[in-house]
């Protein structure tokens, strides 16, 4: 049983799906007005890892990642965001209109993914396309009584009317102030509450990237979209949701909360103590957590059953001991790493060299030093081929998924490969069964020869648009809109297959 360390309650958990046989994930994906650094894919990397191990004991996964084109603006960290919108920032810089340039870094952001043999998710929704639905569930809220029209036009949640604010993050609401640039009294006029944050910004015509609605013609919060479109794709019960750490508060914790009230799950009538999920399924409490302490056992969220039923954030990646920013001139990407000569999955081996939950402190000597174990296995592994079959190494195999469903520990399952590589008593063929069986955890394509180089092929212009409409259209079961979809993708010359982990494209 797959283990991993909730947020929420600060123990490591048991991940029993709501639906035997199912897990459903929802993964916070990219702002995409920029090339995501390697801090940024580290985290990316976690969904696909869970994913990987997941399977591994026969669960069906059903991944949505959104890609976040509009409502996110440049003061991030405060509860009620403020400035610009970082879309229209950047488009601005490079004289680009904002689709065309969130377009732009969305490709690069699934090239970049495919060189780390990260496997696509099920659907790709974008914000900008999700309007109707946050509109939607925006009215649902007010209906409710959990937001409200303010004095600006613009439309708040009402963070008082959810008593379990602060569960995820541990913030307490009488502590938060907006977040504001100027005068404070002028900026907040429109609010009932100076913690409420808006679900929907009122903005002139003028504003590019603006939509009419029913209070008149703005754009939607940032929280507000992760909310519409989990719930939309995956349902009232989400087995887990993932993302950095950076995005706990306030992006995850607004966006708990609303997403709990629009399903009903807003007073927490039920305690922490035994509770059960939304769905009526237990989940059952792991042992100790990543700081050594027990929390409540069989915990469903801080107030009782809610809509994500386990928090699991990647920890910061820093570079040579900084942080990455443009300001300290740190900021790597993967075509950084290309451009030095290391295979890109050194880059990966590296990330898994370090547990998820843990910060990181990556170097260009560590990207070598997993560069060169990356090339000593696959020549070892390609030896090894060329010996008469032989029985996978099971004591092996379930040391290495041990260490994986534990917590994702892998810099313990590459210790475990690293012994199978030295031992005397395991044969060269059962150790090539051995390597080939945990490379499907691992993604590091230890089969393939070395020196060659992945050939990672540029997508056509909108090819991208149409696989995350088409992964989008089977995550809704719409299968005529899915077949239509191939069909336009193989005039512009891509193929594509659906496989149990979801859709592969290929050029023609």
């Amino acid at each position: 049983m797959l283990r991993l360390t909730d947020t929420q309650s600060k123990t490591v958990r048991e991940v029993r799906p709501a639906t035997p046989g199912r897990l459903t994930i929802y993964a916070c994906g990219p702002t995409v007005y920029r090339y995501a650094h390697v801090g940024n894919l580290r985290t990316f990397l976690l969904s696909d890892l869970i994913r990987r191990t997941a399977e591994r004991r026969g669960l069906r996964v059903q991944l949505v990642q959104n890609i976040t084109d509009v409502g996110h603006l440049v003061d991030d960290g405060a509860i009620d965001a403020d400035g610009e919108d970082k879309l229209l920032a950047q488009a601005r810089l490079e004289d680009k209109s904002p689709f065309a340039l969130a377009r732009f870094y969305e490709s690069a952001f699934h090239a970049d993914l495919a060189l780390l043999n990260v496997r696509p998710a099920d659907a790709y929704p974008r914000a900008s396309e999700w309007i109707p639905s946050m509109i939607a569930l925006i009215s649902r809220l007010v209906d409710a009584g959990h937001a409200y029209v303010g004095a600006d036009g613009s439309v708040y949640f009402a963070a008082q009317s959810y008593d379990g604010y602060g569960g995820l993050s541990g913030n307490r609401l009488e502590d938060l102030r907006a977040g504001h640039r100027g005068d404070a009294e002028a900026l907040v006029a429109g609010k009932r509450f100076h913690a409420d944050w808006a679900l929907w910004k009122r903005a002139g015509k003028a504003r590019e990237m603006v939509w009419d609605s029913p209070w008149g013609f703005g754009f939607p919060g940032w929280h507000i979209e992760c909310s519409a479109m989990s719930l939309e794709l995956l349902g009232p019960v989400i087995d887990l949701h993932t993302g950095g750490i950076d995005l706990r508060f306030p992006h995850h914790e607004d966006e708990r909360a609303q997403s709990n009230c629009a399903v009903g799950l807003a007073t927490g009538e039920e305690g922490a103590s035994g509770s059960e999920g939304a769905s009526g399924s237990e989940v059952v409490s792991g042992s100790e957590g990543a700081s050594g302490s027990k929390g409540p056992s069989g915990s469903e969220g801080a107030s009782g059953p809610e809509v994500v039923r386990h928090w699991v954030h990647a920890e910061h990646l820093l570079f040579e001991g900084r942080k990455m920013a443009k300001s300290t001139g740190n900021v790597v990407l993967v075509s950084d790493v290309v451009a030095r000569g290391y295979d890109p999955l050194a880059l990966r081996l590296a990330f898994l060299s370090s547990r998820y939950r843990q910060q990181a402190n990556l170097s260009w000597d560590a990207i070598e030093g997993a560069d060169r174990t990356l090339s000593r296995w696959r020549t070892a592994v390609a030896a090894w081929a060329e010996h008469p079959s032989e029985a996978l190494a099971e004591d092996w195999s379930a040391a290495v998924l041990q260490a994986f469903e534990d917590d994702l520990d892998t810099p313990r399952a590459l210790q475990v490969l690293r012994r199978l590589e030295k031992a005397e008593a395991v044969g060269p063929g059962a150790k090539f069964e051995t390597f080939a069986w945990a490379d499907a955890l691992l993604g590091l394509d230890l089969a393939r020869l070395v020196g060659q180089q992945v050939a990672v092929a540029a997508l056509p212009p909108g090819a991208a648009e149409l696989l995350s409409a088409r992964a989008a259209a089977r995550a809704a079961r719409s299968f005529g809109d899915s077949d239509r979809l191939r069909d336009e993708l193989a005039a512009l010359g891509v193929s594509v297959k659906d496989t149990p982990a979801g859709q592969e494209w290929a050029l023609i």
